[in-house]
């Protein structure tokens, strides 16, 4: 049964930091590019980061740029998402979404957590 369980969500005022991480399980974690999407209330759900496979190389949306990074650890099935400097435009539902590319390619979202930033 393939799981993507995100925590670490909560409130935090403006300026603060949370760190994110999403536990996968169910498929084979380091053959998959991941990615975190969020999605502010009435609005469309966006990509913030997105890191390969091996995590060589990461992209980010300009909004987050230089106060976000995400990473991963293979060995742990893991993937993270730290974010800095937090505004309260960051305020959304945060998801973590796998897919593995390619012919045939095979896509996970997991369930999201809040992140709520106000003072």
């Amino acid at each position: 049964q393939v799981q993507l369980v995100e925590s670490g969500g909560g409130l935090v005022q403006p300026g603060g930091s949370l760190r994110l991480s999403c536990a996968a399980s169910g498929f084979t974690f380091s053959r998959y590019a991941m990615s975190w999407y969020r999605q502010a209330p009435g609005k469309e759900r966006e990509p913030v980061a997105v890191i390969t496979r091996d995590g060589s190389s990461t992209n980010y949306a300009d909004s987050v740029k230089g106060r976000f990074t995400i990473s991963r650890e293979n060995a742990q099935n893991t993937v993270y998402l730290q974010m800095n400097s937090l505004k309260p435009e960051d305020t959304a539902v945060y998801y973590c979404y796998a897919d593995s590319y390619g012919l045939g390619a095979k896509t996970y979202w997991g369930q999201g957590t809040q992140v709520t930033v106000s003072s």
